[in-house]
């Protein structure tokens, strides 16, 4: 067994009758330490989807200010129809921003979002669909943190103590790793 350094990160390999294999069970990571995209020529094409989550929470003021019972406002307009906007376009831009994502082919993305007055709150859920040799985790992922970003720009006027959280993969559909639900896979 050998431990090479790859940036601030320790990588295991171990020497099989085949090679070397990479240990740590990171699939971007090759048999001597270096960032590469996964090889996805060989993998089935099949229906895959991805949903994820994120929540944006203000002071009780700022959300009096944002949100009237009845509609989401600011100085700078409509604050949901440009995160939702914001949130698609990021999905399609993903492999941009994330250096070893592959470009898919998205064949649906839906940004939603649910007020949570109580809370002071905005909770964000973005899904993702194609036909590919990959899944859209990432894709799900960027819409949501797009999307609340783009909360947080249109408001921070009233509020720049907004505080956003919990971005996380919800369910994946789809693949060889089968169906993934937070909290245990079907």
């Amino acid at each position: 067994m050998a431990v090479l350094p790859a940036g601030s990160r320790t990588v295991v390999l171990e020497k099989h009758d085949g090679g070397i294999k990479n240990m740590s069970g990171l699939t971007h990571i090759d048999e001597n330490g270096n960032a590469v995209m996964v090889d996805i020529a060989e993998k089935e094409v099949t229906l895959r989807t991805a949903r994820a989550s994120g929540l944006i929470s203000m002071s009780g003021e700022a959300f009096k200010q944002i949100w009237d019972g009845n509609t989401v406002r600011s100085a700078k307009g409509d604050v949901l129809a440009a995160a939702r906007i914001a949130g698609i376009m990021a999905t399609k831009k993903t492999p941009e921003l994330i250096p070893l994502c592959h470009s898919l082919l998205l064949t649906g993305t839906a940004v939603e979002f649910c007020i949570m007055p109580k809370e002071h709150s905005i909770k964000c859920e973005c899904s993702v669909k194609l036909h590919g040799r990959t899944g859209a985790e990432m894709e799900a992922l960027t819409g949501v943190s797009v999307a609340l970003l783009t909360i947080y720009d249109m408001c921070k006027a009233v509020d720049k103590d907004m505080e956003i959280s919990r971005i996380r993969l919800e369910e994946k559909e789809g693949g060889a790793n089968g169906h993934f639900i937070r909290g245990g896979s079907v």
